[in-house]
């Protein structure tokens, strides 16, 4: 079975436009929390805040036909996309294309395109619906298209687990290169669900905060909801034979990986969080590791009361009395909730939290509750050495997706 490493990264998020100017604003804790710009949010929202992307300009990366044929998903994924393989060095020949794939996931695919194209429907009629939309909407559109960009031809989809994406594509993605069935994978997720009708649907499910002053808190005793963001995470996957072939940095070991359903709601969580528990000891096992190794825990941690409680439950299921010593945070209270992309992005945040020693914050943290009480780095990153991550990625459905990073030891 071959080792799978990390040799490469990329990302946009609504704390800046590459991996690390993201991640010096994770370590900061600064907010990406921002009044809603991206459609109007007026008369009849109460939900009035999201985590947008700022300032970016789609023509940096396509040129003007190319960015009326994609949905801003597909924008978002192809500028992590061309950060990460630019990162890792890899170069795409011939020769070696059909032995590299694509996994960039999605939850929702082109939301924004989806409701352009209905509302010209309803307005116009069939005949004026744009000849792109399909392929702008499809959850499928970014692994797709990046694809056709790089001339990758090796194992390519999309996976849509709700929010569990991101982190299924990359388990995903090392178990076909585990097996010698590609060399490597441009895996990752991209989402951009900042419309009407997600924060619409959001609210009426009454998952959505309603601050207009901060980000969420998860884990919080005060904690009222999620913040929804947009942005993408990709990573380079290698095997370690491939990446020492080419003399690639590597920044660490993709080691573990654990799936599992709650078979219990379509939105709620179990309970007692013993779906998402099986998932953390299905990760441990699989990286031969146990809960006494696991340095730092990047939460899933959304800031609802149901999914907080129920990711705290599990945890304690899983690591029993050594949950009370692991720090572990959530970056949504910074990055909002990305939705298919926010798992991808964690995983970077995982790497680089192994490679500086840092372990991020859970910011707008007060206090605790009698179920939420183990340590949420509160406030403040901490400087502490980190060898091996666990990042946890939760989604409606009852999907459960659970990674594990190892510093990089030959």
């Amino acid at each position: 079975m071959h080792r799978v490493v990390i040799t490469g990264y990329g990302a946009i998020s609504p704390l800046g436009h590459s991996a690390n100017e993201t991640w010096k604003g994770i370590v900061e804790g600064q907010s990406g929390l921002g009044p809603i710009t991206l459609f109007d949010a007026g008369d009849g929202f109460d939900v009035k805040h999201a985590a947008e992307i700022k300032n970016f300009d789609p023509e940096s990366i396509f040129d003007h036909k190319e960015v009326r044929r994609l949905d801003r998903f597909q924008w978002l994924g192809h500028a992590a996309a061309i950060e990460a393989i630019q990162h890792s060095g890899l170069e795409i020949t011939e020769a070696n294309n059909s032995r590299i794939g694509v996994a960039v996931a999605s939850g929702g695919g082109g939301l924004n395109s989806m409701d352009e194209q209905f509302a010209t429907l309803h307005a116009n009629g069939p005949k004026t619906i744009s000849p792109f939309g399909i392929t702008k909407i499809m959850s499928n559109g970014a692994a797709g298209s990046i694809s056709i960009a790089f001339g990758l031809r090796g194992s390519t989809f999309s996976v849509a687990s709700a929010c569990a994406s991101g982190a299924d594509a990359l388990g995903m993605s090392m178990v076909l290169i585990r097996a010698g069935r590609v060399d490597a994978m441009v895996a990752g997720g991209a989402e951009a669900p900042v419309t009407g009708l997600t924060l619409g649907a959001f609210d009426r499910i009454r998952a959505a905060s309603h601050r207009t002053h901060d980000t969420p808190s998860p884990f919080s005793a005060d904690r009222d909801g999620l913040i929804v963001g947009e942005g993408s995470g990709v990573l380079i996957l290698e095997s370690l034979e491939h990446a020492k072939k080419r003399g690639a940095t590597i920044y660490a070991e993709l080691a573990g990986y654990g799936s599992s359903a709650d078979a219990y709601h379509i939105t709620a969580p179990t309970e007692d969080g013993s779906g998402s528990a099986r998932a953390i000891r299905q990760a441990l096992d699989d990286a031969k590791v146990t809960a006494e190794d696991i340095q730092y825990v990047n939460a899933h941690g959304t800031g609802t009361k149901l999914n907080d409680d129920a990711e705290t439950k599990a945890v304690k299921i899983a690591f029993g009395p050594q949950a009370y010593k692991v720090p572990i945070s959530s970056t949504k209270s910074m990055t909002g909730h990305m939705m298919g992309a926010t798992g991808a992005l964690e995983a970077i945040f995982c790497t680089q939290a192994i490679n500086d020693g840092i372990a991020p914050p859970t910011i707008n943290y007060t206090q605790g509750d009698e179920i939420c009480d183990l340590d949420y780095v509160p406030n403040e990153a901490r400087n502490i050495a980190i060898t091996v991550a666990m990042s946890n990625s939760f989604g409606f459905g009852g999907h459960n997706a659970v990674l594990i990073f190892k510093a990089f030891r030959d």
